[in-house]
């Protein structure tokens, strides 16, 4: 059987973990919005329409923000035409998604479903379509007290208290051909930097978030992204990136497996052009990242049907193969959180997503919705960078790279470390020696596998437990080193409590 090490030691503790790095998305794209957490029609709907079951799902994952209301759709999207009285609301050609909007859900009942599932809004401000004054706009009816025509407004729709959003999205992957009215790095930059100047002047306690890069592919990245900070560096709080993974074809599981190598790579080259420009600036500011949009997608099967009301789009039915990748990238955040402060999971239900639910019926977890779960549960603390030791599998794209992915996290208010650990090997299990040399004496608590027999295997409304993980019987003998099984192809957490 193959060997591997982990040392976790006290000196490589990196920092504080921010929560915000397990948040999520949701757009108005497909089912995400309706019939997915609205719908009043249902048995389960509480007294403003919102699905019960859900709520019930989404708190589970214990996700502190999400961002809303895109995505591609915020690019067309005039916000005022989601508040105000239901019936005057007008319906609109949503061009992003060829769709019919109803906007029956805005960012008012948004605010409010939010608050439902214990979350944050993260809202989005269109600069496509749209332009600073806009946004201004947007954020004075949100987070001013009262006393002017938008916050007025606001009162008047039925919210005295404002919404007090901290963090908000200056537009949406501005420089994809597919955005509406996309821009030049240089007309982003400009464009986002005057909508800040307008925003802080509002409200000076909100973060802002600039748009980076949409993909690694483009013939752009990452001199675009050199380009924009160069424009909003003094005057943004963080900087966005958006990946999605999917395997180039369907034999080619290793590097598929590998995405969070890739993932790792994308966010070294734009800490790098971040501290780049930095230095040029000869800035004092540290900028961070937030990773607003990740997930496991297969684009490439994205089929739109024209002009109706909440088509089915991108309903992935994801494998534990793909529970997998999505393991192995929330390690790579994990790792990364020194840099990284916000993430989100895109999306939260039925679009790309870990909740599936039928329309007037069940609500089922997706398999990433368990590796979410746990790491958003338990990756709750202080960062400790491992020192792993572990053989290495050949890819067609990345040479060789690790057969295990880890990260591990200190709660030091519980007395836990807790180590994620995806193996990768498709062939055998690996034995891995646990070192906590640093930690005194502690055992394990728990250790959880997620695998199974039939990579392809996934959870339907007919069999919605067909993927779980399964809990691993554990020596409770106490010490520093202990030996752990990883199964072949698993996704794994193992829990130590310190005793001494």
């Amino acid at each position: 059987m193959k060997q591997a090490k982990c040392i976790l030691d006290k000196d490589y503790i990196i920092g504080g973990i921010d929560p915000r790095l397990y948040g999520s998305f949701i757009e108005h794209m497909g089912r995400a919005i309706y019939s997915g957490i609205y719908e009043p029609c249902h048995p389960v709907a509480d007294e403003q329409g919102f699905r019960k079951d859900v709520i019930a799902l989404v708190k589970g994952l214990k996700i502190p923000i999400i961002r809303y209301p895109g995505g591609n759709f915020v690019s067309g999207y005039n916000w005022v035409d989601g508040i105000g009285p239901r019936e005057n609301r007008p319906r609109r050609l949503e061009l992003a998604w060829s769709s019919i909007e109803t906007n029956e859900i805005g960012i008012d009942e948004f605010a409010d479903w939010a608050k439902k599932v214990n979350a944050a809004v993260m809202p989005a401000v269109n600069l496509g379509t749209g332009t600073p004054k806009e946004a201004g706009h947007m954020l004075e009816y949100c987070n001013h007290p009262s006393g002017t025509y938008w916050s007025d407004l606001r009162i008047k729709n039925g919210h005295k208290q404002p919404h007090k959003f901290k963090v908000w999205c200056l537009g949406n992957e501005m420089d994809g051909s597919w955005q509406i009215c996309s821009l030049s790095a240089d007309e982003y930059g400009r464009k986002a930097r005057e909508t800040a100047k307008i925003m802080k002047w509002i409200d000076s306690d909100v973060e802002l978030v600039a748009c980076g890069s949409s993909n690694t592919e483009l013939p752009s990245y990452p001199e675009w992204d050199r380009i924009v900070l160069e424009y909003v560096y003094e005057y943004v709080d963080y900087y966005s990136l958006h990946r999605y993974y999917e395997p180039d074809e369907e034999s080619n599981v290793a590097d598929f497996l590998a995405s969070f190598f890739e993932m790792e790579n994308f966010i070294k080259t734009i800490i790098s052009t971040v501290d780049y420009v930095k230095a040029k600036n000869r800035s004092k500011k540290t900028m961070y990242l937030s990773f607003d949009e990740w997930n496991v997608w297969y684009c490439k099967q994205v089929k739109l049907e024209k002009w109706k009301i909440a088509p089915a789009i991108s309903e992935e039915n994801y494998s534990l193969l793909d529970a997998l990748v999505v393991g192995g990238l929330l390690c790579t955040l994990l790792k990364n959180s020194d840099r990284i402060r916000i993430a989100c999971l895109a999306q939260l239900v039925n679009t790309i997503a870990p909740i599936l639910t039928e329309k007037g019926g069940t609500a089922i977890k997706q398999t990433i919705y368990y590796p979410f779960q746990q790491v958003s549960t338990y990756g709750r603390g202080e960062l400790i960078r491992p020192i792993l030791r572990c053989p290495l599998f050949e890819t067609k794209k990345y040479g060789e790279v690790p057969v295990l992915q880890s990260a591990a996290v200190y709660d030091a208010e519980k007395g836990n470390v807790n180590l994620f650990v995806l193996n990768c090997d498709q062939n055998e299990d690996i034995n891995l020696s646990v070192n906590l040399r640093s930690f005194g004496d502690a055992e394990i608590i728990g250790h959880v596998v997620l695998d199974g027999p039939d990579m392809y295997a996934a959870n339907s409304f007919k069999e919605p437990y067909k993927v779980m993980p399964r809990e691993v019987q554990v020596n409770r003998e106490r010490g520093n080193e202990f030996t752990v099984n990883l199964p072949k192809l698993s996704w794994n957490m193992i829990r130590f409590s310190i005793v001494s």
